[in-house]
């Protein structure tokens, strides 16, 4: 095996120890976001409680090398995840002949609603398709219609950073196949106007998507929990796709996405089937082929562990963890909230200071805030255990304003060097 600089590596000749393997491994794991410590603002989205992970760990291992691609073989899979996606669609009001498939993540559900609405739209002629959405939506959207050969017409924000409905409507036009609004955003964790967006959309005859991608596990326990929220679902007639992912605030192991089509019959677009080569009749309902096991097993134990009373619980403690955040941000000079974030996701600026060099001297504590843009900003994306760590947190922010520096030039990037 090489192990010279900037060499490639090469499988190595014999087989290592374990013990070797496994040190190596875990000595380079030290080096990676630490957020079992809470030190992580977003990627992954623990409880904090052991019985969850308990749970989860068991189910991971018993399906750790079954393979969802052939629910012939492994028929509790298609049980599993058809209890998942129905459990999510009836969550997000979607009506009884609705139809909802399984994902590997937002992206993935985000790219098979797209491909469904070019799919639909060239059924009506439409040839050269294009996708309208605020610049707040979700990269994903961009991807999805760079691989579905479609343009992209991103439209400005509000002050408030919601989608301008007026900008939206005056994107769309005939060739348009898809409308988008998120709720909420993952940028400031604002609710995009849903209702207006879907009804110009539904005006025009185009199909609009509510991406609840974050918000799908969050808003409808907030509903329950009595807090106002703005219609987002389909409860509005113009709604007619939805994402929501399960390995989010729903608590499960990434990767799990569901995407809701107020159609079932839509799925048929979606859905790839193959039966020209000699092993017979070939059919994949998303992108991937092999898929792993665990996710959808871990989507449906979760969803089954914590119920419906479970994860209001666990949204009322965090509700309340948010709050301190939100508070202990105000109270420091120069300092405040970006727009009207509505659930557990915020994100903050300094009219006195360079937000980026506060962020620098976070990052020297080992917190791990994503940064935003236009206005330059530190984002948070607020779990369960951040209740233990949010007086820590705080204290190194007011040190870290009280003694901001120069910063070192770090910009908003979310995973891009």
């Amino acid at each position: 095996m090489s192990t010279a600089p900037g060499a490639r590596h090469t499988l190595p000749e014999f087989g290592r120890r374990a013990t070797d393997v496994l040190a190596e491994m875990y000595d380079r794991k030290r080096g990676d976001a630490e957020w079992t410590r809470g030190r992580t603002f977003s990627l992954v989205y623990p409880t904090g409680l052991a019985d969850v992970d308990s749970v989860l760990t068991e189910v991971n291992i018993a399906y750790l090398f079954e393979n969802a691609l052939n629910p012939l073989r492994f028929p509790s899979l298609a049980v599993m995840e058809r209890h998942v996606t129905d459990m999510v669609a009836s969550m997000l009001h979607a009506p009884d002949i609705a139809g909802a498939g399984f994902s590997s993540g937002g992206t993935e559900s985000i790219l098979l609603s797209v491909l469904v609405s070019r799919e639909r739209a060239a059924a009506r002629g439409v040839t050269k398709g294009n996708v309208v959405f605020p610049a707040s939506a979700h990269p994903a959207f961009a991807k999805a219609a760079f691989v579905t050969g479609l343009d992209v017409r991103t439209t400005p924000l509000r002050d408030d950073f919601t989608a301008d409905a007026s900008e939206v409507a005056a994107a769309i036009d005939d060739n348009t196949v898809l409308v988008v609004g998120s709720a909420y955003g993952n940028p400031h964790g604002v609710m995009d106007p849903i209702g207006a967006l879907s009804e110009i959309a539904g005006e025009r005859g185009v199909p609009f998507h509510s991406d609840a991608c974050i918000g799908g596990f969050v808003l409808p326990f907030m509903e329950d929990l009595g807090v106002e929220i703005p219609p987002y679902d389909f409860r509005l007639p113009g709604v007619t796709q939805m994402s929501a992912d399960v390995h989010k605030y729903g608590y499960a192991t990434k990767g799990a996405s569901v995407v809701v089509y107020r159609d079932k019959s839509w799925l048929a677009h979606q859905t790839f089937r193959y039966d020209v080569w000699p092993s017979g009749a070939y059919r994949t309902p998303s992108m991937a082929g092999a898929r792993a096991a665990s996710p959808v097993a871990a989507a449906w134990a979760i969803m089954n562990y914590l119920g419906r009373r479970g994860y209001q619980s666990i949204l009322k403690d965090l509700i309340a963890t948010t709050e301190r955040f939100k508070n202990g941000i105000s109270s420091l000079p120069g300092l405040r909230i970006l727009g009207d974030p509505i659930g557990p996701l915020l994100s903050f600026t300094s009219d006195a200071s360079d937000i980026f060099a506060i962020g620098d001297r976070l990052d020297d504590r080992g917190w791990c805030c994503n940064r935003v843009k236009d206005p330059s900003g530190l984002h948070m994306m607020i779990s369960p255990l951040h209740a233990r760590h949010c007086d820590e947190f705080l204290s190194d922010l007011a040190d870290a304003v009280a003694n901001t520096g120069v910063s070192r030039g770090i910009g908003a990037r979310y995973n891009d060097e």
